[in-house]
């Protein structure tokens, strides 16, 4: 199985802040978080994946779904691209591909565009949402995991405890939020996905989708698909980790998958 290290992001010198390593214990601050609630959810619908598909992204746009997927050097899967998924049969279109010259992560759109991440690249790509021309490339330093935005700012992970937000025109990174759950800092975090107020986050190599609250970084519930990821393990061993969180605000549906699913399974909660 693919393993990301992640690397500590010494992405710029903010003049905002300081950053200092919050993957530490800090067990004074852990004790005043409550436990996080589980969050109850159904599965409503199924439709199929492709299997080769290194899911690393999962984004509406007006409507329509798509996904971003990266490209390991393993043999079973199709590279780097971006593509529209038919929610009747699962077929996809791709809009870019990438190929194997980039290992592609996080995506979403904002403002008409399309931002994309890559992972250990150091780099990142805007495009026209209309035609997906690319506009610009963009650089960071360390890794890029998962992308959002919540109206305004992009949000990013790099695989540590910290989601970074970034100003959509000039790309600069201007706040850090620090997340926590009654343990303490929560390491790993992944793809995400803004819904009515909270940040959704796959927490990697884990069954566990977090929601956090933007305001405080505070864990505010977990959905868990043991269950669920357990199942698709035993019928489809070449199945890797869940990764990948979509919502649309207009119909309200929420998908999930994982890298090299069989299916995304649209849920409700």
């Amino acid at each position: 199985m693919m393993k990301k290290l992640p690397i500590p992001l010494l992405i710029i010198a903010l003049s905002i802040f300081s950053c200092t390593d919050s993957d530490q214990d800090h067990t004074d601050d852990a004790h005043r978080i409550a436990t996080a609630p589980f969050i109850t959810f159904s599965i409503v619908n199924t439709i199929p994946h492709d299997t080769a598909a290194f899911t690393e992204g999962l984004s509406f746009y007006k409507g329509r779904l798509f996904e971003s997927t990266g490209s390991p050097a393993i043999p079973s899967n199709n590279g780097t691209w971006i593509g529209e998924i038919d929610l009747a049969t699962g077929a996809v279109s791709k809009k870019i591909d990438l190929g194997n010259s980039y290992f592609g992560e996080g995506m979403t759109f904002l403002q008409d565009r399309v931002y994309q991440l890559t992972y250990q690249s150091g780099k990142g790509f805007v495009y026209d949402a209309a035609n997906f021309r690319k506009i610009r490339e963009f650089s960071y330093k360390g890794e890029g995991w998962g992308l959002t935005h919540d109206g305004s700012s992009l949000i990013m992970s790099a695989g540590t405890s910290n989601l970074y937000y970034i100003h959509p025109d000039s790309l600069n990174f201007f706040k850090m939020l620090a997340v926590q759950d009654h343990n303490g800092y929560v390491s790993d975090l992944n793809e995400l996905e803004y819904i009515d107020g909270y940040i959704y986050c796959n927490k990697w190599q884990t069954p566990h989708i977090l929601k956090i609250d933007p305001a405080t970084g505070y864990v505010a519930g977990v959905l868990d698909f043991t269950k669920l990821v357990n199942e698709i393990r035993t019928k489809y061993p070449y199945a890797e980790e869940m990764n990948g969180i979509a919502h649309d605000p207009e119909s309200k549906k929420t998908f999930v998958t994982g890298k090299k699913w069989p299916f995304l399974y649209e849920i409700r909660f």
